[in-house]
């Protein structure tokens, strides 16, 4: 029988020094900028901490051409340690600019305390958004807003900490869902409120549940967004939250389901006691849709399950086929995109429960090898919020992909150098 895995270790190195700790956060946006010069970073003094409301981050970039020097461009509160600030390129703009999340005690936007600012790091300038953004499409002619405090009482990890007790959310309101913010202007509209989607196909378990949507992505086209939209009876278990993969049009037409993980929860009214879970029990939950990403403008791969059996699966957003991808190489949950060209996907693992380690590998398209191309410990001490997850992202020409890592006792970026096993010359040699 064929082996489809091998190991193919690969060089990896820090960016910048151990002065202060830096990292990113999620896995579906680029670091670099176009020219594959600046990588995006966030800076705190602390590798770990329970955030509260005050706690502030640097914000700025790696200058790679001028010895990795850190260039900061702004400070914010409005973070978190899976996601950072929402920190992004705006490529579609004249220029080098780049927009993040912040806190305002300026009135006027849908969700008060939270907006965005565009900074312009050639100018200095700024230009500042009434809105907090979570993705912003490959032009940069608008981003996606959600509400970060319904984060806090849904899933704390991607939420911001609040100055002062949450209120107590409307489970569905028909008010609030996913925003459309026109950029750089800042006007907003409401593309799909939570009720809407409650009432979307629905299901009896939607009954009495809190509602929220994460995981929200646009194709490179700029005309689908995939999100997922959530439900749950009970926020403080993640095994008790239901899940549905959806993709709508940035008007607000054309919304769909592709796939719905409704099952019954046994223990949903029982005395379960959720902290008895381990950190990454949810994650690998046979029940759970998460990590949804865009191969191109209509195929979407995610982990969840379909057909009674969960893997990876990529769904054609046209035809409605779903296709399993991997089946006895890619068997577990991950933060999964695709190289520029689309012919090899960078994805790792969560933690092993015994060793702590954590698999960065890459799978090629084409043939089904997966390629594991480094392990790198995690601290099991740092808990659900303050994990740091490793999160791939591709550089621009393909060759090399970025990190979050603390095995070395720091959360710093490392740059992981794939040309030997991506670049044509090399894929024989690889294979062989």
């Amino acid at each position: 029988m064929l082996n489809l895995v091998k190991s193919f270790p690969c060089p990896i190195r820090k960016i910048g020094n151990s002065e202060a700790h830096h990292f990113f956060g999620y896995y579906n946006k680029s670091i670099w900028d176009r020219e594959g010069r600046r990588m995006l970073a966030q800076r705190v003094p602390f590798m770990t901490k329970d955030l509260s409301y005050g706690d502030e981050a640097d914000v700025g970039y790696f200058d790679l051409a001028e010895g990795e020097t850190f260039r900061k461009v702004g400070t914010t509160s409005a973070w978190n340690w899976q996601m950072g600030s929402q920190l992004q390129w705006l490529e579609g703009m004249d220029g080098r600019k780049l927009v993040y999340n912040r806190r305002t005690d300026e009135a006027g936007g849908k969700y008060p305390g939270l907006a965005a600012r565009i900074v312009d790091i050639d100018e200095g300038s700024h230009i500042d958004l009434p809105d907090p953004v979570y993705v912003v499409a490959p032009d940069s002619s608008y981003a996606i807003s959600v509400d970060y405090q319904r984060f806090m009482a849904t899933h704390p990890t991607i939420g911001y900490p609040p100055r002062d007790a949450l209120p107590a959310f409307e489970h569905a309101p028909a008010d609030d869902g996913i925003h459309r913010m026109d950029l750089p202007g800042g006007e907003t509209r409401l593309l799909v409120s939570l009720a809407q989607l409650k009432a979307f196909q629905p299901v009896a378990s939607m009954e009495g549940a809190i509602h929220w949507v994460t995981h929200l992505e646009i194709n490179p086209a700029g005309d689908r967004i995939l999100f997922l939209h959530r439900w749950t009876r009970r926020v403080e278990d993640e095994t008790c939250w239901l899940h549905r993969l959806m993709v709508i049009e940035p008007d607000g037409s054309g919304l769909k389901l592709l796939e719905c993980s409704d099952h019954p929860i046994p223990h949903l009214e029982s005395s379960h006691d959720p902290d008895a879970l381990d950190t990454f029990d949810y994650e690998k939950s046979e029940y759970q849709i998460s990590h949804p990403t865009w191969k191109d403008d209509r195929h979407i791969m995610v982990w969840g399950p379909h057909a009674g059996a969960i893997h990876y699966h990529l769904y054609d957003i046209e035809t409605d086929a779903v296709e399993v991808v991997g089946e006895t190489v890619l068997t577990e949950n991950g933060h999964m995109t695709y190289s520029p060209d689309g012919s090899w996907m960078i994805s790792d693992t969560y933690p092993d429960k015994q060793t702590n380690i954590r698999k960065l590998f890459l799978y090629d398209v084409r043939t089904g090898m997966r390629y594991d191309i480094a392990e790198l410990k995690t601290d099991p001490n740092l808990g659900k919020e303050n994990r740091c997850d490793l999160h791939p992202r591709w550089h621009p020409d393909g060759r090399s992909v970025c990190v979050d890592s603390v095995h070395e006792g720091e959360r710093q970026l490392y740059v992981v150098d794939v040309a030997a096993l991506v670049a044509p010359q090399a894929k024989a040699a690889a294979r062989a």
